[in-house]
């Protein structure tokens, strides 16, 4: 197994990204989408989560696929973020057909920014219009780090971020991660500047600073932030021809990675959740030994991505919480 050419979620040939967000309000979106239609499903472990359309990813319901996927800051606010998705697409003819009408699949899900210091007094709300810009700014070379969903987002010690990781396995497919992070858990061990996803980094994606060579298990950050301030959202997609079941199983096997980057988890006051897509251009050759695979090399790609998220995430005035560049980067 291998990073894949660009080390994103776009190595999964089809897949675009795009990201839009408000210096002042110190929040954004980020938007996964493709040319046609994909499967889609979705798994959720954290204890306050914020979703739109994730009930219509059950395996038993009428649609099968979507047509994109989102994720935004903003609290509930940012749900109005897949309306702007939702808008753009059918103003291109994209969405399920209900007669002479298109309907747009716009699944998603938020995480909670409204106290990271940006001005967040509007008066109407801005989500849908970031959630537009996003889709219009989709491409295959998408930003990390104080980006799109991540923008704002804010971890147990450092600054949080977008992050991105690809895989390509030895039967040729390609899976990746998509995440932003703003968990009440650290991605880092105690204040020091390592890493918990170490053990799965390829080359030096987040610094190459290799794992801790000491941890007191007691030394886990206390819960700084509120009920539903909290929430690590994440995107699996493959071109493994999956259906929306196997999506579903992906993305439980895929939560695994969260727990390998961030410490604690799922916690009662995280709305953890992860979203699996799979574009299904490339035959499964073994159903069960291709699927096991794929649920491993999910939770790396997840773990690496939560990793890089703050890793790469830029210091900015007004910042509440410090950026891992600012406090471990010379120069």
């Amino acid at each position: 197994m291998k990073p894949g050419p660009s080390n994103l979620i776009t190595d999964v040939p089809g897949l675009l990204v795009g990201h839009s967000h408000d210096a002042r309000l110190k929040s954004g979106v980020t938007v996964l989408t493709a040319a046609r239609p994909f499967a889609a499903a979705v798994n959720i472990m954290g204890g306050a989560p914020g979703t739109r359309e994730t009930d219509l990813l059950s395996p038993d319901r009428l649609v099968q696929q979507v047509d994109a996927l989102v994720l935004s800051g903003g609290s509930a606010f940012g749900l109005d973020a897949c309306s702007g998705v939702a808008d753009g697409l059918r103003a291109i003819g994209r969405g399920f057909a209900v007669g002479d009408q298109r309907v747009p699949i716009v699944p998603g899900a938020i995480l909670f920014d409204l106290l990271n210091g940006g001005d967040k007094t509007w008066d109407r709300n801005p989500y849908h219009a970031l959630g537009l810009a996003a889709l219009a700014a989709a491409g295959d070379q998408p930003a990390l780090g104080s980006v799109g969903a991540g923008f704002g987002a804010l971890t147990g010690r450092w600054k949080g971020g977008l992050g991105s990781a690809s895989a390509v396995l030895d039967s040729g497919h390609v899976i990746a991660a998509l995440v932003a992070v703003n968990a009440l858990g650290s991605a880092t061990v105690g204040n020091g500047p390592h890493f918990w996803a170490a053990p799965w980094e390829m080359g030096a994606e987040f610094g190459a600073l290799g794992p801790a060579t000491t941890h007191d298990p007691g030394d886990e950050p206390p819960p700084t932030k509120g009920r539903g301030e909290a929430t690590t959202i994440a995107i699996i997609a493959t071109d493994a021809a999956l259906t929306q079941a196997e999506c579903q199983r992906l993305a439980t096997a895929a939560q695994d990675g969260m727990a390998r980057a961030l410490v604690p988890s799922h916690t009662l006051l995280d709305g953890d959740l992860v979203f699996a897509a799979s574009t299904g251009d490339r035959p499964l050759s073994d159903p069960i030994g291709d699927a096991f695979r794929l649920g491993h090399a999910g939770a790396s790609c997840l773990a690496r991505a939560i990793a890089r998220a703050v890793y790469l995430a830029q210091p900015m005035p007004g910042d509440v919480l410090p950026a891992w560049q600012a406090r471990f980067t010379s120069g």
